[in-house]
C-alpha cells in the first residue's frame, strides 16, 4: 500500500490540528482524566476528518479504508493514548455497521451528526461478565409494541461519560447466542441530560489511558423505537464481528507512529545520556535492541498495510486483521518496556512520554479482543483448533 498525495495532505492537516489543538492540552486532560470530546470532535468534524470512509450523502468523504489507516497512523502523534482511542471509537468502532447497514433515517439522525463532530458516539458491547466473549452478553431488549425496552449493563465503554448515543449490542430474542443479538442505536442524552433509565454507575479509573473517559453504564427499562435497530434483527453478532475487522485494523495502524516515536525519543535520550564516561548510545547492546525494535515496528507496518490492501479489495480480512491486532498488542508492551529501561530513573517518572506509553499501551493486548482471543481465532482459521459443533 502506497500513500498518495491525497493521503499525505490529510495527514498534514490532521498533524497540524494535533500540534495546535490537542498536544498543548494533553497533560491537563490526563490530570483531569477526561478531555472535552465535543470540542475536539467538532474541530475534527469541521476539517472533514471524522467521516473519511463514510457515505458522501451523509457528510462523509466516501474514500476507501486506506484513508482510515492513514488517519489512524497520524493520530499516533498525539502524546497520549486516550484521545486517539476516543477518536477511533467515533470513526472506526461505533459507526461502521451504522454506515453499512443502518436505515437512511438512522444515518441522518446518528451518523451525520457524528461525522460533523456534533455528537459523540460510543460502542456498547462489553459487560461486567462478558468482554472478549461477545456471545456471552446478557443485556436484553424486549419488544413492547413498536419499541424495545432495554435493561442491562455495559462496562469498559470508552466515551460513555460524554456520549450522545450508544451503538449497543443486545439480546433481542431467546434463540442461539450467535443469532439472537441485534445492534440498536440508543440515545443517551437529551439536552445534555441522561435519558430516563440510563445511569452512569461508575467512572472507571485505569492505570493508563487517563484522558479517555470510561464508564459502567446501567440501563433500566430504557425505551427505544424498534426502527432504531441496525439492519436485520438477530444479525447483530455478525455485524459486530464485521465491525471488529475495522476496529482491529485501526488498532494496528494507530500504534505505528507512536511506537516509532517511542524509539526515536529513546535514541535521542541515549545519545545525550552519559554513562561510564561515554554516551548510553555507544553501548552495542543498546544499539542492537533499538535496531531490533525498529525492525519489529516496520514488520507490523508491512502487515497492517497488506491487511488494508486486502480489505480495500473487498476481501474478508479476519485473519489479517487478527494477526495485525495481535502483533500490535505485543509490540505496545515490548517497545515501551524496553525503551523505558534505557531511560533508567527518568523512565519511572509519571510525566515521561515513554512511561505514559508504557501505561497506555498495555490496553492494546486486552481491548478489542485479548491476545488469547486473537490466537484462538487464528488457530481456528488455520484448522488447528476445532470449531464449535465440529
Amino acid at each position: 500500500m502506497q500513500f498518495t498525495h491525497e493521503h499525505r495532505e490529510i495527514q498534514k492537516t490532521l498533524k497540524r490540528f494535533i500540534d495546535e489543538q490537542i498536544n498543548p492540552h494533553v497533560d491537563a486532560w490526563e490530570a483531569a482524566e477526561i478531555f472535552p470530546a465535543h470540542e475536539v470532535f467538532k474541530g475534527l468534524g469541521d476539517l472533514g476528518l471524522l467521516g473519511l470512509t463514510k457515505p458522501e450523502a451523509h457528510g462523509g468523504a466516501g474514500l476507501d479504508y486506506s484513508y482510515s489507516v492513514a488517519m489512524a497512523e497520524t493520530l499516533g502523534h498525539i502524546h497520549c493514548g486516550g484521545v486517539p482511542m476516543a477518536i477511533g471509537v467515533q470513526t472506526d468502532m461505533a459507526t461502521p455497521a451504522l454506515a453499512r447497514f443502518g436505515s437512511e433515517e438512522l444515518k441522518a439522525q446518528f451518523l451525520a451528526p457524528a461525522i460533523r463532530g456534533e455528537a459523540v458516539g460510543c460502542i456498547g458491547v462489553s459487560e461486567p461478565g462478558a468482554g472478549s466473549d461477545v456471545a456471552g452478553i446478557q443485556s436484553v431488549a424486549r419488544k413492547d409494541g413498536d419499541d424495545y425496552v432495554i435493561s442491562g449493563q455495559k462496562m469498559w465503554i470508552t466515551n460513555s461519560l460524554q456520549a450522545d448515543w450508544m451503538c449497543m449490542l443486545v439480546n433481542t430474542s431467546d434463540g442461539p447466542a450467535h443469532k439472537n443479538k441485534s445492534l440498536v442505536m440508543v440515545p443517551m442524552r437529551e439536552n445534555g441530560r441522561l435519558v430516563k433509565g440510563i445511569e452512569v454507575a461508575q467512572k472507571i479509573r485505569k492505570i493508563g489511558m487517563h484522558s479517555s473517559d470510561t464508564g459502567l453504564i446501567y440501563f433500566d427499562e430504557v425505551r427505544v423505537p424498534q426502527r432504531y435497530r441496525i439492519g436485520q434483527e438477530g444479525a447483530g453478532f455478525i455485524y459486530q464481528m464485521q465491525q471488529f475487522q475495522e476496529e482491529r485494523l485501526w488498532c494496528a495502524a494507530s500504534t505505528l507512529q507512536s511506537l516509532s516515536n517511542c524509539i526515536e525519543w529513546t535514541v535521542e535520550w541515549a545519545q545525550e545520556r552519559k554513562l561510564f564516561g561515554a554516551a548510553l548510545a555507544d553501548q552495542q547492546w543498546v544499539q542492537f535492541k533499538l535496531a531490533e525494535l525498529k525492525t519489529e515496528v516496520e514488520s507490523l507496518r508491512a502487515l497492517t498495510y497488506q491487511a488494508c490492501e486486502h480489505y480495500v479489495a473487498g476481501e474478508d480480512v479476519t485473519e489479517w486483521a487478527t494477526m495485525a491486532k495481535l502483533k500490535a498488542g505485543r509490540l505496545n508492551r515490548t517497545v515501551p518496556d524496553t525503551c523505558l529501561q534505557f531511560w533508567g530513573g527518568m523512565g519511572f517518572t509519571l510525566e515521561n512520554k515513554v512511561s505514559r506509553m508504557y501505561r497506555d499501551g498495555r490496553l492494546a493486548s486486552i481491548g478489542g479482543g485479548a491476545d488469547e482471543v486473537m490466537l484462538g481465532i487464528l488457530t481456528k482459521i488455520m484448522g488447528i483448533a476445532k470449531r464449535p459443533g465440529r
